[in-house]
């Protein structure tokens, strides 16, 4: 087993919280720091994928998921018009009869899950402070936070999202996040007895789609162009995603009907990034967005990043050395997640340039199979 016996991650989203789980399962203490003194999340509604629904079941999380979302194992890919291109990404169930396909989850509810493990695993959680400054010795990592105090452990993970202040510290020079033209809508709706599956509208001026996310509620979302990156009032946000609903009908129409100032809605611009490897600084080490960033169109964001900890924390339990074990970390991990990253933003550049529709559920369907492969 390597000498690892304390680790530091920073940032208490779902990377974080997924490896101080798995870490406490394996003996090793975890301690998360998260910036957010309140321990919030935002968002709306999460596609949840197959191999996303296999790493939860190695954190023991499966049927709770299953439970305060909603799982199924169809997702039906359509035209504008909504004639089915592809009855389902995945033939059969390749992760056996007890994982679904994909499913969907509210965010705040995933998030409530994974914290209550979190804290539930024994995990120290400290809340309104992060990472002011480390020294590394051959032996220790000494970490001084933004309170003031200061700790010693043999490792530090830096989990803390696409715009990492520990990529900053440990590769100055890295690239940053980029833009990558698109926006992404989300918003929360009551979800009709007969939407008991995804549906993905493709080939048309936006994709959009809906998942159910619990028995009574799914999410919409929707990827609209926006070269210029503009800002998005909040207060516009009903009207500016019913206007780019306006094309559409069924399903669709229905959510853009409803729309209201009460609504739930998100919008953000989406952003890519890929640290080139390897992933670690003597005793320091990035994981999920802070490594790879990815848009949404796998809905593999999540996923890879439970994958992350469960990679990290079987290495760290394994009778090598530190260095071994995060060299073996960013070997074991960078081709899938370079695949995820490059496909969703090739599958964003279809959907603008508005390539044909086919092409773009093919690419879908081979990604899809590409993540069906173990860990």
């Amino acid at each position: 087993m390597s000498d690892v016996k304390r680790v530091l991650i920073v940032g208490g989203g779902i990377a974080g919280m997924a490896l101080a789980i798995a870490l406490q399962r394996a003996g090793i203490a975890a301690e998360i720091a998260e910036i957010d003194k309140d321990w919030r999340v935002y968002g709306a509604g999460i596609t949840i994928t197959g191999p996303t629904l296999r790493a939860l079941d190695r954190l023991g999380l499966l049927e709770q998921v299953a439970d305060e979302g909603y799982c199924y194992n169809a997702t039906r890919i359509c035209d504008p018009a909504g004639n089915v291109i592809l009855a389902s990404r995945v033939s059969g169930q390749p992760f056996g009869p007890r994982i679904p396909n994909s499913g969907g989850i509210l965010r705040p509810v995933l998030h409530g899950i994974l914290s209550a493990a979190t804290r539930a695993s024994g995990a120290m959680v400290r809340l309104g402070i992060s990472v002011a400054g480390i020294e590394q010795t051959p032996d220790t990592i000494a970490v001084g936070f933004t309170d003031g105090t200061a700790a010693t452990c043999d490792l530090v993970v830096g989990a803390d999202g696409v715009h990492s202040c520990m990529r900053e510290m440990l590769f100055p020079d890295a690239p940053r996040p980029i833009f990558t033209g698109q926006g992404c809508w989300r918003a929360v709706a009551p979800r009709p007895a007969a939407v008991d599956r995804a549906y993905v509208y493709i080939g048309g001026p936006v994709k959009a789609g809906i998942t159910p996310v619990s028995r009574d509620e799914m999410y919409l979302f929707l990827l609209q162009h926006v070269p210029d990156n503009p800002r998005m009032p909040e207060e516009q946000w009903p009207n500016l995603l019913a206007e780019q609903l306006s094309a559409f009908g069924g399903l669709l129409a229905d959510v853009r009907d409803g729309l209201n100032p009460a609504s739930k809605i998100n919008y953000r611009p989406l952003e890519k990034l890929l640290l080139p490897p390897p992933w670690h600084r003597g005793r320091a080490v990035l994981i999920g967005d802070a490594a790879h960033a990815t848009t949404p169109h796998l809905a593999s964001g999540a996923g890879l990043a439970v994958e992350d900890a469960l990679v990290l924390s079987e290495l760290l339990s394994a009778d090598i050395s530190l260095d071994q074990a995060l060299h073996q970390f960013t070997a074991r991990r960078y081709e899938r997640c370079r695949m995820v990253v490059e496909n969703s933003v090739r599958l964003g550049k279809m959907e603008m340039q508005r390539a044909p529709s086919h092409d773009h559920a093919e690419l879908s369907r081979i990604s899809a199979m590409a993540l069906s492969e173990p860990i």
